[in-house]
């Protein structure tokens, strides 16, 4: 506009219009406008284009989004890698990686490290070294338009957000709650650890999303599934519905901090007030998550990298139910763990786009203890035993899930390892 000498020409032309009008005329839809406003600012429109090539020609940018200041957000998001998951329910990983091939991709096989996944370019791709059904592409591949992401045969989920499920691992027929379901990515996920065997009973309170998510649910192929228009703090535990519930998933409303695809105006940290508020709900819902009485393991995480959401609520609530439930020290070989804020922290896992290529997200697994291991403790501290994602493999090497065998106690161990 300065250079175009817009408002100097036309002096009653108010600059927030000026604005708003050269945006439309240079980057949106076009001048929608009427009147007097739009016939003014098209008798300026060669200047202005004019203005616009030659400041990418200066930038030596050749699009317009070229010309924009990343922000760290924007930066972060272009770092991390594209992870498809394989949905099971319709195809398996072998139909997939072939198909890919057949596209004109490369595939490099199974990662051995992570830093791996960070040297991808091209039409190359790797398949996850810590999920079995988890490929892994270039930043920025798009497969919205592409035909396995439209039939449901692959689902386009990050990393980090493939976790809880994985981690929670129920068996095939095994009853699960997903207490916060809605979009469903990871309520599809649990339905293809079950493979469509057992119950899901999922719950969102609101109906745009429940109803967005059963349309995805049935893309999927997710014929397991319950859904709910409820409030999960509004379930009866004891309701007979429920006595086989024996796994639940708990990824409750957050901040949404460690999203790295945010839009520039929502990455200022959360005021302590929207923490506080959002830490009491979700104490409440892990809390209440907790006494259904057949439960034996509970995945509890969010997309936020926020302590109080965090570690403080898996603590405060650990303390609140004393030995019943302990922490469950999940992949040891993850390289980013829970912050040191209590004894057995680190059984928890962190993620951010440094340290594990993903977006920030907090996953915590808890397990009810038996009363055999209860008898000479009264601590609320986690008890000792070892569970890793790659620890039960396949002839070919590749991990089936995160339970492994267990060791002998230790003690003086601070977790369920």
């Amino acid at each position: 506009m300065d250079g175009a000498a817009l408002l100097k020409a036309e002096k009653k032309l108010p600059p927030h219009l000026a604005k708003v009008l050269v945006y439309d005329l240079l980057f949106g839809k076009g001048l929608k406008c009427g009147g007097r406003w739009k016939v003014l600012v098209l008798k300026h429109r060669a200047r202005l284009q004019a203005e616009l090539a030659r400041l990418k020609v200066r930038r030596k940018v050749s699009c317009n989004e070229d010309l924009l200041v990343p922000t760290e957000g924007v930066i972060q998001a272009l770092q991390v890698p594209r992870y498809v998951r394989v949905n099971t329910l319709k195809t398996c990983k072998d139909d997939v990686v072939d198909y890919f091939k057949r596209q004109g991709y490369s595939y490099l096989g199974r990662a051995a490290r992570m830093e791996e996944l960070s040297s991808l370019s091209g039409k190359q791709f790797l398949l996850d070294p810590h999920l079995p059904e988890l490929l892994v592409f270039p930043p920025q591949t798009d497969f919205h338009e592409n035909r396995l992401y439209i039939a449901g045969h692959i689902i386009l989920q990050d990393k980090a957000s493939c976790l809880p499920a994985f981690l929670l691992s129920p068996p095939s027929g095994s009853h699960v709650i997903d207490a916060c379901a809605a979009p469903g990515n990871k309520t599809s996920h649990v339905a293809a650890i079950l493979k469509n065997k057992g119950q899901i009973f999922a719950f969102d309170l609101d109906p745009n999303r429940l109803a967005t998510m059963s349309t995805m649910l049935v893309r999927a192929g997710a014929s397991c599934c319950e859904l709910a228009n409820q409030d999960f703090l509004t379930v009866d535990p004891s309701d007979p519905k429920y006595s086989n519930v024996t796994y639940i998933l708990l990824d409750p409303s957050c901040s949404g901090s460690g999203m790295v695809n945010r839009l520039p105006a929502e990455e200022s940290a959360p005021s302590s007030e929207r923490l506080q508020a959002l830490a009491r709900f979700q104490r409440k819902a892990l809390s209440h998550a907790l006494r259904f009485p057949a439960l034996q393991r509970l995945a509890y995480s969010t997309c936020s990298v926020q302590q109080e959401e965090n570690e403080d609520v898996v603590w405060d609530v650990l303390q609140e139910h004393g030995t019943a439930f302990r922490l469950v020290n999940v992949l040891p070989s993850w390289p980013h763990r829970g912050l040191a804020t209590f004894p057995g922290a680190e059984c928890c896992l962190r993620a951010c786009p440094a340290a594990t290529l993903t977006n920030g997200f907090f996953v915590a697994v808890l397990e009810r203890q038996q009363e055999c291991t209860r008898q000479d403790s009264s601590s609320s501290l986690p008890a000792e035993a070892e569970v890793d994602g790659g620890a039960e493999r396949s002839q070919d090497g590749e991990g089936r899930g995160p339970r492994a065998t267990r060791k002998k106690r230790r003690k003086k161990s601070p977790c369920v390892k």
